[in-house]
């Protein structure tokens, strides 16, 4: 019963998630990899555990980590977004009928 956490959420300061501690004693390669990426950055979950990421201070910062990705990870450096491109399309399209 925990509220939702939005990206404005998040940024804000509001980064608990109640599923962690659960995904991690269940998947521990999901702990493993909170483990790891802990050493750089705070390492957080989205929603119930499709993926691991961190904050960094810019994407420079964040690609200087790529080449220490342990092997069997995929890691990619993106941008965080506050609305999804799909909401403003289907927004879009809705108002075309």
């Amino acid at each position: 019963n925990s509220p939702r956490i939005t990206i404005r959420d998040f940024l804000s300061g509001c980064r608990s998630n109640d599923c962690l501690p659960v995904v991690c004693r269940h998947y521990p390669e999901v702990a493993e990899a909170i483990a790891w990426l802990g050493r750089f950055a705070e390492p957080h979950l989205t929603g119930t555990g499709g993926c691991v990421f961190a904050a960094f201070d810019d994407a420079a910062a964040a690609a200087r980590l790529l080449p220490d990705v342990p092997v069997g990870y995929t890691a990619f450096v993106t941008r965080g977004q506050n609305r999804s491109p799909l909401e403003a399309r289907l927004a879009a399209s809705e108002g075309e009928r």
